[in-house]
């Protein structure tokens, strides 16, 4: 039968798709850790009480890449090169979503509007990966090799998304409100087409390692389609909404340490 489960559970099997599975995950972390720490150092004076919260968050995305190499080396595999068409972090950049890496090399000061563009990205982005590792944990939480790891990560996502409610929920009341709701909305609309694309093709590159059927592909293309298509009708407007968090001030700490054996 095909669930969640066992879809996930066979990737995680397989060596090859294991690998390039992590390496994804990696590659993506590692390039928030980037963009995040980038930010951090930009931030405009009258947000600096900010820019620890921002290097705090870059600082768990760097450990979440570090984790996800760890969990390939304990197998003895190593990293393999990303396939560009599921590179989600690259393809959000082209999609014009967020701050580009060419504003980010600069050295200039962000302006508020930005701070307001990074937040309400991070809003999204988070919300799908505090979802996707809510499903993990759901079914790997106790698993003997990725449990620990993915225990972690969901936590600390759940704490970003925290992050940015908050935040945002500032800054509205501040008077930036209706730019943070059509930079929510443009975000989000971009992000669920991005989204699909990555997972066709992740799940076309895993079709191809593990030998899927073509009706089996077929059933999972149709699977990830059907998502976009309520996530368009309706689906994206939880990734605009803001309330006020259960966890508050949740990135005012330090990161805590990745596993022992990342």
């Amino acid at each position: 039968m095909l669930s969640v489960k066992s879809l996930f559970q066979e990737i995680i099997d397989d060596d090859e798709s294991f690998a390039l599975f992590c390496s994804i995950a990696a590659g993506g972390e590692s390039q928030g850790g980037w963009e995040n720490a980038r930010i951090a150092a930009l931030v405009p004076p009258s947000e600096r009480t900010l820019a620890p919260k921002i290097a705090r968050h870059g600082a768990d995305e760097d450990k979440h890449g570090r984790i996800f190499t760890a969990l390939m080396r304990r197998r003895g595999l190593a990293p393999v090169p990303v396939p560009p068409d599921t590179d989600y972090t690259m393809l959000l950049e082209r999609g014009g979503i967020g701050l580009s890496h060419d504003r980010l090399r600069a050295e200039r000061t962000l302006t508020v509007q930005d701070v307001v563009t990074y937040l309400s990205h991070s809003r999204v982005t988070e919300q799908r990966a505090a979802e996707q590792m809510a499903l993990l944990r759901r079914h790997f939480a106790a698993h003997p090799d990725i449990g620990r790891a993915v225990r972690m990560i969901a936590d600390d996502e759940d704490n970003h998304l925290a992050y940015c409610h908050e935040e945002l929920l500032r800054l509205a009341r501040a008077g930036h409100g209706p730019a943070i709701q059509r930079t929510l909305r443009a975000c989000a609309l971009a992000e669920i087409r991005v989204y699909r694309d990555v997972s066709l093709a992740v799940m076309a590159h895993m079709g191809r390692i593990l030998g899927w059927s073509r009706a089996r592909s077929a059933v999972l293309a149709a699977g990830i389609r059907a998502v976009y298509a309520w996530e368009r009708f309706a689906g994206w407007r939880r990734m605009v909404s803001l309330k006020t968090p259960e966890r508050r001030d949740a990135l005012g700490g330090p990161a805590t340490a990745a596993p022992e054996y990342a």
